[in-house]
């Protein structure tokens, strides 16, 4: 049976600098044991316990953002002063839905030399285009500068993406929305675009001009932009439904009032989650009874280009009604 390592100091973290485990008594053969990550040079970690994620909206992007957070802090103790996350891994920290499984993104101000190392890609930035805060301990670019920042790798799509989601405006428990809750402005995302020249700076303009206040995920700001290109109306988004007396009935994805038509973008949680579906029911039904029509779309239909024909089928059956 394999003899088990040696216990580590009980004041290391998670991550630690090797020095760190040396002066504490660590001896060089237990820092290369197999137990033990090598995420940076002269760090080592101690790796995870395995993180079930569940099926609930968000649960897969809040694991990966831990998983970046995680590395960023073991990045930390060896990072170079006043150096600090940008671009993707930002995003990541800031809750953005965007995969930043890719090395770190760590920025310095110019003229520092970019760091190179191992798992990090390094991008020198003009003091002008870069606000610099924390999140969790962690030096990281405000999310108008990270978002700004991500104009030199993602298409307009994409951008769009992120920038709905920064914009956002949460609701809280009882349905009431948070506009102080929102993660930046429209306004501080263009202001960051206009900070100067930059790679990707058409990019970050075009998608300015398609950004907007109340997506709450990728597939409903996919959807809408699906939608504008195939000419269709403007929706209304995250819209309270009311009946004639004006009691909440619900709130939907998309709203076309003019056509009492309304979009529900469905998660999985939607067939998974018995209360949810229970929900969903005696929503429609009081929908229906108040003169709404219910298009329901998935992740399916909208990334296999099958959701833009549902709405329109939609308003074929209200013009003839």
């Amino acid at each position: 049976m394999p003899r088990r390592p040696t216990p580590l100091p009980p004041d290391l973290a998670d991550s630690f600098r090797v020095g760190d485990a040396l002066d504490r008594g660590t001896t060089p053969a237990r820092l290369r044991t197999g137990d033990l990550g090598r995420p940076f040079r002269g760090v080592r970690s101690r790796d995870p316990a395995p993180e079930e994620v569940g099926s609930e909206p968000g649960d897969r992007d809040r694991a990966a953002r831990s998983g970046v957070l995680r590395r960023a802090r073991a990045y930390t103790l060896v990072m170079p002063e006043r150096a600090f996350f940008t671009a993707r891994t930002a995003a990541a920290l800031h809750h953005a839905p965007l995969a930043a499984d890719g090395p770190l993104d760590v920025g310095v101000l110019a003229p520092a030399r970019a760091p190179r190392a191992r798992g990090v890609r390094g991008i020198s930035v003009e003091r002008r285009l870069v606000e610099v805060g924390a999140v969790e301990g962690v030096p990281v670019a405000d999310p108008p500068s990270c978002w700004a920042a991500l104009g030199r790798d993602l298409d307009v799509r994409d951008l769009v993406v992120v920038g709905d989601a920064f914009v956002r405006e949460p609701r809280d428990d009882r349905g009431r929305l948070r506009p102080d809750a929102a993660t930046t402005t429209l306004g501080r995302l263009a202001a960051a675009a206009a900070a100067g020249p930059r790679r990707g700076a058409a990019r970050l303009r075009c998608a300015l001009r398609l950004i907007r206040v109340g997506s709450s995920s990728p597939l409903e700001t996919e959807l809408r932009l699906d939608l504008q290109a195939a000419g269709a109306p403007t929706p209304e988004l995250d819209a309270e439904i009311r009946d004639a007396r004006g009691v909440l009935l619900g709130i939907s994805e998309f709203a076309y009032r003019e056509s009492r038509i309304v979009v529900e973008v469905e998660g999985d949680h939607h067939r998974t989650s018995r209360r949810q579906w229970n929900r969903d029911l005696d929503k429609y039904a009081a929908y229906a009874d108040a003169g709404w029509e219910v298009v329901r779309v998935t992740a399916h239909h909208i990334r296999s280009a099958r959701a833009v024909p549902l709405v329109r089928a939609a308003f074929a059956r209200r013009a003839r009604a």
